[in-house]
């Protein structure tokens, strides 16, 4: 039985307990998101904004893309259905078998490897973009490091598109209702949201940064910050995800993504 806490957890012991946390959630999650994330679709966040039609990442035919926490990979088999050359990797074993199961069953093949996003198994200037819905950088005790690792690998002018969190939701508790909709703890309060064992042992991390934490970092990786979504919610979506819902969506932003580029220079 996990128990919610409120206390910094560094690096190792983040990516040791979301590994074990996706690997026992992804079934659970694939069959109550599966349908609305579509084998082969690209949707962004739970306000449903689609890349079919938001094109944050451009023509991507022909380029090489790579998808950072893929989970099942339906962001990169889309890519690939519009003649990107992808590759995707996840933290979580049991997500990349879904991958495996959706590729099976629509005769399709999805590269896929294991891997922790700060630490890329891929050589330098491997890729022409780069993407991430909702997928590592929310997880990981040290975003500048993963956002490096992305810069290494991408080429010069190589554009990265991640989606995470709005940070301005940390203030509110995580409820779908009305009670979501007053503010209960500091916006400044960067602790991270932790879920332990009986023995006090983390089994799930999430960390909190600021929107200015979030430049702070793009741009110490190296990467240029060149535009910013704050996706809203569409009046005829009513699924409720989560924390995320219609109601609160009417009041604030839900999730930011953030495009960024490797400087030619």
């Amino acid at each position: 039985m996990s128990r919610p806490a409120r206390h910094a957890v560094p690096d190792t012991p983040s990516v040791r307990a979301n590994r074990g946390w996706w690997d026992a959630a992804a079934d659970e999650y694939q069959a109550e998101h599966g349908a609305f994330l579509r084998d082969a679709g690209f949707i962004w966040c739970p306000e449903g904004l689609d890349e079919a039609d938001a094109r944050l990442l451009g023509d991507v035919r022909g380029r090489r893309v790579l998808e950072i926490g893929s989970g099942a990979a339906q962001c990169a088999r889309w890519l690939a259905s519009q003649g990107a050359v992808v590759a995707a990797f996840d933290l979580s074993f049991r997500q990349l078998q879904h991958s495996q199961r959706i590729d099976d069953a629509h005769g399709s093949h999805v590269p896929v490897v294991q891997a922790d996003a700060g630490h890329l198994p891929f050589a330098d200037v491997s890729f022409d973009l780069a993407c991430s819905a909702f997928g590592a950088l929310p997880f990981v005790a040290d975003a500048r490091q993963v956002l490096t690792e992305v810069r290494r690998v991408l080429r010069p002018g190589g554009r990265f598109v991640f989606s995470v969190s709005h940070p301005i939701r940390w203030a509110f508790p995580d409820d779908p209702g009305a009670h979501g909709l007053t503010s209960d703890r500091s916006y400044f309060d960067r602790t991270p949201y932790v879920e332990e064992d009986e023995d006090g042992v983390p089994t799930y991390v999430e960390h909190h940064r600021t929107m200015g934490d979030w430049v702070a970092a793009i741009v110490a990786s190296g990467l240029t910050l060149t535009a910013l979504t704050e996706p809203e919610w569409p009046g005829t979506h009513t699924r409720t995800w989560g924390g995320w819902s219609p109601l609160r969506g009417r009041h604030f932003p839900g999730t930011v993504i953030f495009t960024c580029v490797r400087p030619t220079g």
